[in-house]
C-alpha cells in the first residue's frame, strides 16, 4: 500500500509540476480557457448583432439605379422607388446582342457611375405578356450588390401582382389556383418534439465535430512542450535522473495534458450552452437541450475518455521528435486523421444504428455524444463505446510507454 501511495504521490507531483509550468504564462490561460469561453457567445450573440447593424447600414446606401425599357414602366418603378435610392428611366440601347450584353453601358457600371442597370424587354408568349430582364452590376461592389438585391425584391413583388391580375382577368382565384395544396393549421403545433429536444438534435449535428477538433488542437501544444520541448531545452535528462520511473513520468504528463485538453473542450461546450440559453431567453424560436443528469455525466465521461486517448497518442508521437518543429510537423496530420472520421460520424443514421459503429476509434465517442445530446441513453451502446474507448486509451498508453522507454530519449539537441 505504501508503495502504491508513493507512486501516486510521484505521479501527482509530475502532473502538478507540468500544469503549473504550462499555465504560468497568461497567454496559455487565454488560449486554453478564455478563447473557448468567448467563441460561441461571440458567434451566437455578437455575430447576429453585427449582421443586423450591417444590414441596416446597407439599407442607408445612396443607390443610383437605372431602369432601361422600350417605354417607362411606372408600375414597376413604384415598387423599386424608396428611401436612399435615385431611380431613373432610359430607353433600351440600340444594337445590343442580348439584354445581358453591357454594350455602351460597360464603362458606367464598371466605373460605378451607376450601381446597377435593370433592362426590361416586353414580349408576348401564348397570348400572354412576358418580360425578359437582365441586371448589369459589378458583383465585387457592395453597393451594386445591395442595388441588385432591391431590384430582385421589386421584380418578385411585381411578378406576383402581374400573375394575380392575369388570373383575375380569367375569373380565377389567385390563392386557390396557385396554392391548391396548403398546410392545415399551425405547422409548429404539429411537431410533437419539445423545443429542448429540437435544440438537442440540432446541437448533436455539430458539437461532436467541435469536440473532436478542439480536443486534438488543444492537446497538441502541451504534448509537444512537455516532450519534444523538454528534449530541445535539455531538461528531459534531469527528469529522467529523478527518483521516478518512466511510466510514472508518462502518467503524470498524460494526466496534465488530458486535464488541459478536457478543460478547454468543456469550457467551449459550456460557452455554447450559455449562448444557446441566452438566445432561448430572448426568442421563442430556440430552446435549451433537455439533458438528464445521467446524460450530462455520460457526456463528461465521453469527452474525458476521448481526451485521454488522443493525448496518449500525441505524447507518444511528440516524444519521438527531437525538436518542437519536428513534433509540430508530426502531429499536424494527426488532426486531419481525427477530423475526417469526425465528419464521417455526422452522417451516420442513429435510428437503428449498428453496434459496430460504437467500436470504431473516434467515431464511437462522437456517435455517443450525438445520442447523449438527444437525451438518448442505450445501455448496450454505452458499454460498447465506453469499453472500446478505454481499450484504445490503454493501447495508446502502452504505445506511449514504449516510446518513453526508448534509450535515445535522453539525447537532446546541442
Amino acid at each position: 500500500m505504501s508503495k502504491l501511495k508513493g507512486r501516486m504521490f510521484r505521479v501527482r507531483a509530475v502532473a502538478t509540476k507540468e500544469l503549473i509550468d504550462f499555465v504560468r504564462d497568461w497567454r496559455t490561460l487565454i488560449a486554453v480557457i478564455l478563447i473557448p469561453l468567448i467563441i460561441f457567445p461571440l458567434l451566437f450573440i455578437a455575430l447576429p448583432l453585427l449582421l443586423e447593424s450591417q444590414a441596416e447600414e446597407r439599407s442607408e446606401f445612396e443607390l443610383r439605379i437605372v431602369v432601361q425599357s422600350e417605354s417607362e414602366v411606372t408600375d414597376f418603378m413604384a415598387f423599386l422607388d424608396g428611401d436612399n435610392a435615385n431611380i431613373t428611366w432610359e430607353e433600351l440601347p440600340a444594337g445590343i446582342a442580348n439584354l445581358s450584353d453591357p454594350g455602351p453601358d460597360y464603362s458606367r457600371v464598371r466605373e460605378h457611375g451607376v450601381n446597377a442597370i435593370l433592362r426590361l424587354e416586353g414580349g408576348v408568349e401564348d397570348n400572354s405578356t412576358i418580360w425578359n430582364y437582365s441586371i448589369l452590376r459589378d458583383s465585387t461592389d457592395e453597393m451594386a450588390n445591395e442595388a441588385t438585391k432591391r431590384i430582385v425584391t421589386a421584380l418578385d413583388t411585381w411578378e406576383e401582382l402581374l400573375i394575380e391580375a392575369t388570373l383575375e382577368e380569367n375569373d380565377l382565384n389567385p390563392n386557390t389556383t396557385l396554392n391548391p395544396i396548403r398546410w392545415g393549421g399551425d405547422i409548429d403545433a404539429s411537431d410533437v418534439a419539445t423545443k429542448g429536444e429540437q435544440a438537442g438534435f440540432a446541437l448533436s449535428l455539430f458539437i461532436p465535430l467541435i469536440v473532436a477538433t478542439w480536443t486534438a488542437t488543444s492537446a497538441m501544444q502541451p504534448s509537444i512542450d512537455m516532450t519534444a520541448g523538454e528534449r530541445e531545452r535539455g531538461t528531459m535528462e534531469a527528469l529522467l535522473c529523478a527518483p521516478i520511473s518512466r511510466f510514472e513520468l508518462l502518467l503524470g504528463k498524460w494526466i496534465a495534458v488530458a486535464l488541459i485538453s478536457a478543460t478547454g473542450v468543456l469550457a467551449q461546450v459550456c460557452a455554447l450552452f450559455f449562448a444557446i440559453g441566452f438566445i432561448a431567453s430572448s426568442s421563442d424560436m430556440f430552446g435549451v437541450p433537455e439533458l438528464s443528469l445521467s446524460a450530462i455525466l455520460l457526456m463528461l465521461m465521453s469527452i474525458l475518455l476521448f481526451a485521454i486517448m488522443v493525448v496518449a497518442f500525441q505524447l507518444a508521437l511528440a516524444v519521438r521528435s527531437r525538436s518542437t518543429k519536428e513534433a509540430g510537423s508530426t502531429l499536424g496530420p494527426m488532426i486531419i486523421a481525427i477530423i475526417f472520421p469526425a465528419m464521417f460520424a455526422q452522417f451516420i443514421n442513429l435510428e437503428g444504428v449498428e453496434g459496430y459503429w460504437f467500436l470504431i476509434p473516434v467515431v464511437n465517442v462522437l456517435l455517443a455524444l450525438r445520442e447523449i445530446l438527444t437525451n438518448t441513453i442505450i445501455l448496450e451502446h454505452i458499454i460498447l463505446w465506453a469499453g472500446s474507448s478505454l481499450i484504445y486509451a490503454l493501447l495508446a498508453a502502452y504505445y506511449a510507454s514504449r516510446q518513453f522507454n526508448r534509450e535515445d530519449l535522453v539525447d537532446s539537441i546541442n
